[in-house]
């Protein structure tokens, strides 16, 4: 074996007391927990029993700088990453400037070299289109050689079905995947909430279920006949995970995500009591019916949707203590998906295969990103985890800079104590 550098001694895996042998950032060695055990000049962190985890990628947030650092910096979004057990950080292009220049991918990730050097990583997604305007494609080799692992105009659908096209033609070119925003660009764009009863109640502007499945058919039917992969973001409703499962079966290359607020909240929170009108539940797509949250989940289950991703989109408090109507849409995610989620494998919603296949390896195959999975030679990415540590989520609970969370005042289970990036703790 090669010289040791660290061993986490006495840490649960699948269900197994195992010591983690870590040598020069990577995996050397999982084995049955031993007493006693010689560490020779190898660190040891005592893990006392607790969880241990693979970190975990994310690979849809909004960290908002350059240009809106007031809502969230990239050194505050990576501080949030790193306490939420993400190894991995996918970041969107809406900033300003938009990331649509090679330029700005090599300031984000100077930021975050300076910020966090030892990690989480942060991997840029560049924009589709210059200026996320949707009239003339972004320069992809550029971006592509500066950093990016992706393109999208996430947040603002492209509404020219051939620049479209062209679009996932030339990324292609430079095996990188189009991730969509599935949004109707005509029908109740951005409204924040479900059309419905619920809406109807409340007298808000809405948007119907339709307004995304109308987009995911045009992205299969595409895909299909390009025969090119394709992402769709934040898939919410039933409508479209039928769309899903049929293109998959046909063999189209789509893959997708959810988020955890789409298995966990339903329209209903914005009538629920003291959640009235609630503006941190203002989200794009909307949260949607009961129904359509079990659609989510089951597809979630069986891999018609691939993958979860946060949608992480931190918001300055003065910008959501508005009216509903004009409250920009978005969720502050990182902090608490990890405990969202595992709650959803505690209770037998979702197992734990699931659970790791979502935000570990599936999404690491889909953007070609690093991945561990305790094998001999994976990355020594983990986290320790407590299962079963209460905390109630707060603002100052809360290590992003985004405090607009539907879950404040919540009681949540589950934290991470202290978290490995290639074998070197970063929390």
């Amino acid at each position: 074996m090669a010289k040791i550098d660290l061993i986490v001694r006495r840490a649960k895996l699948d269900g197994r007391d195992v010591d983690v042998f870590v040598s020069r950032g990577r995996i050397a060695e999982v084995r049955d927990a031993a007493e006693p055990l010689d560490a020779g000049d190898a660190a040891v962190e005592e893990a006392f029993g607790l969880t241990i985890l693979p970190s975990l990628t994310d690979a849809h947030v909004h960290l908002r700088e350059p240009g809106f650092e007031y809502k969230e910096d990239i050194a505050s979004g990576l501080c949030a990453a790193a306490w939420g057990g993400f190894g991995n950080v996918m970041c969107m292009a809406n900033t300003r400037p938009v990331n649509d220049e090679g330029s700005v991918t090599e300031l984000m990730l100077e930021r975050a070299r300076k910020a966090w050097p030892g990690g989480p990583r942060l991997f840029p997604i560049g924009g589709l289109t210059k200026g996320l305007k949707g009239e003339e494609l972004a320069p992809m080799a550029e971006l592509a050689r500066a950093g990016c692992v992706a393109f999208s105009n996430d947040g603002v659908p492209v509404k020219s079905t051939e620049l479209f096209r062209r679009a996932l033609e030339y990324a292609s070119d430079w095996d990188r995947v189009v991730i969509d925003h599935c949004e109707d660009p005509y029908l109740g764009v951005g409204a924040g909430v479900n059309e419905g009863e619920v809406s109807s109640r409340l007298g808000l502007a809405a948007q119907p279920d339709v307004a995304e499945a109308m987009q995911v058919a045009r992205d299969i039917l595409l895909a299909e006949y390009l025969d090119i992969p394709i992402h769709l973001a934040h898939i919410s409703c039933k409508k479209s995970v039928d769309l899903i499962r049929f293109a998959k079966a046909r063999g189209v290359r789509v893959t997708a995500e959810t988020a955890p607020h789409y298995l966990t909240l339903t329209e209903n929170h914005l009538e629920s009591a003291g959640h009235e009108y609630d503006t941190n539940a203002k989200v794009n797509p909307p949260l949607r019916p009961e129904a359509d949250r079990l659609a989510v989940i089951e597809a979630l289950r069986d891999g018609v949707i691939d993958i979860l991703a946060t949608d992480h989109a931190p918001h300055a408090g003065h910008e959501k203590e508005t009216e509903f109507d004009v409250a920009p849409c978005g969720v502050s995610g990182l902090d608490t998906a990890l405990s969202v989620t595992w709650a959803l494998v505690r209770d037998g919603v979702l197992d734990r295969a699931t659970f790791l296949r979502a935000w570990t390896t599936a999404p690491c195959a889909i953007f070609g990103l690093p991945v561990n999975t305790f094998a001999p030679g994976d990355p020594a990415d983990f986290f320790l985890f407590d299962e079963n540590e209460e905390w109630t989520v707060t603002p100052q609970a809360l290590r992003s800079k985004g405090k607009n969370s539907p879950l404040l005042g919540a009681a949540l289970k589950g934290r991470v104590k202290t978290h490995f990036i290639q074998g070197k703790k970063i929390v």
